[in-house]
């Protein structure tokens, strides 16, 4: 397990000319936009940034995530553990025009500056990482089940409403 902290920033056109490795972890509350879609902020996120060049001199960024979190099980509310793990390869790019011509293998990271925030490019590949739906398996899961089985309707309770449509019918042409 990792124990060094992720650095902040790096320049990511050094760091893939010299085929630069860094890693290291980074805790959930520096991590604002992810920690607060999460059940809470306790835990780890292990990361592994390696940069290199392609041989369309393209900078790569390969990008290793493993965290275990704490989520919110959708169908009973309760917090649930789950693992999230992800390897990604994203080409450093500085224009939404170049981001366009990259190959499909390849994720855009799009740049602005020399230092690459690595701090937001893990969080980012946290959040896409996340489920889009999280539900305990049946057994763990607190919600309770009685009652959800498909129930017969009373057969006099419909007969006592009165029909909504029935003023409609009334107006319909033909009808008096």
């Amino acid at each position: 397990m990792l124990t060094e902290p992720l650095p902040k920033t790096l320049d990511v056109r050094k760091a893939a000319a010299r085929g630069v490795t860094v890693s290291g972890c980074l805790n959930l509350p520096e991590l604002e936009r992810f920690s607060g879609l999460l059940a809470d902020d306790l835990g780890d996120v292990e990361a592994v940034l390696s940069f290199s060049k392609d041989e369309e001199n393209r900078c790569i960024l390969s990008v290793s995530l493993n965290a275990s979190v704490a989520i919110v099980c959708q169908r009973c509310l309760e917090p649930m553990e789950i693992t999230l793990e992800g390897e990604h390869q994203l080409a450093v790019v500085y224009t939404d025009e170049q981001a366009r011509h990259l190959p499909r293998h390849l994720e855009p990271l799009i740049e602005e500056g020399e230092k690459t925030d690595l701090w937001s490019v893990v969080e980012e590949e946290l959040i896409l990482a996340l489920p889009y739906v999280s539900y305990h398996d049946a057994d763990d899961c607190q919600m309770n089940y009685t009652g959800t089985e498909d129930e017969e309707p009373e057969q006099g309770a419909e007969s006592d409403r009165p029909n909504p449509f029935e003023m409609l019918a009334q107006l319909k042409p033909g009808k008096e």
